[in-house]
């Protein structure tokens, strides 16, 4: 006879169509017998489940049944009857809420969860069981609502709103997990449940400020001045709280003074008033008051001691009164030196641009894709390098990228790809395709990093494929960082990705997903580029090589490096006119 109990709790973990009325339905769970649900009695639509009812029909002791809240899967009810049964597809619940219900205890809450069912699988849905625990703690408490035997839920019944019992006795300001299954569980299926965080509601939401001792503090602070002493009067705490210490720091003139306060109900019943001594005439003190409980909240008040009339001023401001028009004389003399160092910086600086106009003028006539290398001629194969770059940072800095790339091109016998000159290619193929294209072709990738591209990064999250109207970069930089991470979880070489950043950045422009990347300053570090390039050494012992114009100060003498170091100082002092703005 047991097995047929059996089958009967698992057939009733089956669901027809019922009338949908006009208005949402709520459903609360009814007190029903298992012999009412196997039935499958009208009476016995939605109902609670106990342990003890289990234990009785089944013979099953609670600890076995309802372990660790977990239901045993459906085989176990039908699985040998009928297999195909525990095969069916029933998607979790959904629009999990919880709502606090009123209780006599100020101490605990009392919840009550409700949850709509998914119209996935709603017709083969036998019932639910919903769990509750602290998290951090031991504490478990577990639910469990089934259907009568002859129900089947339709689509439409997917509107209707399933309540749990009241979980009472829940402690105040405590995080908890509550998880609603859909039974039966499959054995091949995990997404049967939905699970939902939420807390308690503190001593201050539940019971208001007059009933925590922990959570009050004075609300009504009075200050007065009586000489050069302050008389502080604030409001005492309710007599059901039990506190009659007090205490107050203040701080001023670079001296901080604790008082200590004990009022006497006896006295007052609603305000008292302390003294603050030894305070210093003309100076701004910011103090706190609380009661003397643990983890007590802090009120935070000021006040000014004012001057006496008849009190002569003191030492302190005589000596302020003296020293400040020589401050004020030294200021004005040390702001007008800075002045006339800065401008013989910029008008040396000017000088020697205007030295290099001629070569930036024959450059600008010449073709940026030119290829044409010195050095390293005779080698069959360029290294294929793709650069990346933000043009959120402006005009200026896109022009310093774009003669950085075409230097590159020209002088280190390197094969540049650069967005910039394959604009068709990017219409045709797509900003997230050419660039996945580019970054597995190319020998190197290349990224300058600047402060706009950082901001950038921080203020939105990246998705994979996602595109960014106007700034390919930052499509880029989400495929090289899943390219690094990708390429250190295997143990290979990470030479392949490098970053850059001009000298009027910094390395904190550098974002986080590259931090495995070679990092260079350019142009001061040109020569260890051009070695990372083409995987020659600059020095062995007894031997230093040193390639023509690609140092840091050579660079700047062919026409490509004029114009780069111009484009450069540009976008320089573009990046100096706005961290003024800022």
């Amino acid at each position: 006879m047991l097995w047929w109990v059996l089958l009967g709790l698992g057939q009733l973990l089956s669901p027809l169509g019922l009338a949908v009325p006009d208005d949402v339905p709520v459903i609360s769970p009814q007190n029903c017998s298992l012999d009412c649900i196997i039935k499958g009695e009208d009476s016995c639509e939605y109902c609670r489940i106990r342990r003890e009812d289990i234990s009785l029909k089944l013979g099953v002791a609670r600890e076995e049944m309802f372990g660790n809240c977990v239901p045993w899967p459906c085989n176990f009810f039908l699985g040998m009857h009928a297999p195909a049964a525990c095969q069916h597809y029933v998607h979790a619940p959904h629009d999990v809420t919880v709502e606090f219900i009123t209780n006599d205890d100020p101490r605990y809450e009392t919840a009550v969860i409700s949850w709509r069912p998914s119209i996935y699988g709603i017709e083969f849905l036998r019932g639910f069981q919903v769990s509750l625990q602290a998290l951090g703690g031991p504490q478990l408490y577990c639910q469990l609502f089934l259907f009568q035997s002859n129900l089947s839920l339709s689509a439409m019944e997917a509107q209707r709103v399933y309540r749990s019992d009241p979980f009472p006795q829940l402690p105040l300001g405590v995080q908890y997990a509550v998880t609603v299954m859909a039974l039966p569980v499959p054995e091949v299926w995990d997404n049967f449940y939905h699970s939902k965080y939420f807390f308690t509601r503190t001593c201050l939401e539940k019971n208001g400020l007059e009933e925590c001792q922990r959570d009050w503090y004075p609300t009504d602070i009075k200050v007065q001045q009586d000489g050069r002493d302050i008389i502080v009067t604030f409001n005492l705490a309710p007599p059901d709280l039990g506190i009659s210490h007090y205490f107050s720091w203040c701080y001023g003139g670079g001296v901080r003074n604790y008082t200590s306060v004990k009022a006497s109900p006896t006295v007052n019943k609603t305000h008292h008033s302390y003294h603050l001594f030894g305070l210093q005439s003309g100076t701004n003190y910011s103090c706190e008051i609380a009661a003397d409980v643990v983890d007590a909240i802090r009120k935070t008040f000021s006040f000014q001691v004012m001057q006496m009339e008849d009190e002569p001023p003191t030492a302190d401001s005589a000596l302020l009164a003296l020293l400040l028009p020589v401050v004020i004389v030294l200021a004005i003399i040390f702001l007008g030196l800075l002045t006339v160092i800065t401008k013989k910086k910029v008008k040396k600086r000017m000088r020697e641009m205007k030295e290099n106009a001629e070569v930036i003028k024959q450059h600008d006539g010449k073709c940026m894709h030119e290829e044409h290398s010195p050095i390293l001629i005779t080698r069959p194969h360029p290294p294929r390098l793709l650069i990346c770059y933000s043009s959120i940072d402006g005009p200026a800095h896109v022009r310093a990228v774009m003669l950085l790339a075409a230097f590159m091109q020209q002088h280190m016998a390197t094969q540049v790809s650069l967005d910039m000159w394959e604009a068709l290619s990017l219409i045709e193929e797509g900003r997230m395709s050419w660039h996945c294209r580019r970054i597995q072709e190319s020998d190197f990738v290349l990224v300058v990093c600047s402060r706009g591209l950082m901001q950038q990064l921080g203020r939105k999250t990246w998705e994979p494929g996602e595109c960014w109207e106007g700034d390919t970069s930052l499509v880029a930089v989400s495929l090289i960082g899943e390219e690094l991470g990708r390429a250190k979880s295997k143990g290979q070489d990470l030479s392949k990705y490098i970053t850059v950043i001009f000298d009027y950045s910094k390395e904190t422009d550098i974002p986080a997903v590259l931090g495995l990347a070679s990092r260079y300053s350019l142009m001061r570090d040109l020569p260890l580029l051009f070695s990372h390039l083409h995987g020659v050494a600059l020095q062995k012992p007894g031997q230093h090589l040193q390639v023509e114009h690609i140092s840091e100060e050579g660079y700047c003498k062919l026409p490509a490096g004029a114009a780069l170091k111009w484009a450069i100082y540009e976008a320089a002092q573009v990046y100096c006119c706005q961290e003024e703005e800022e």
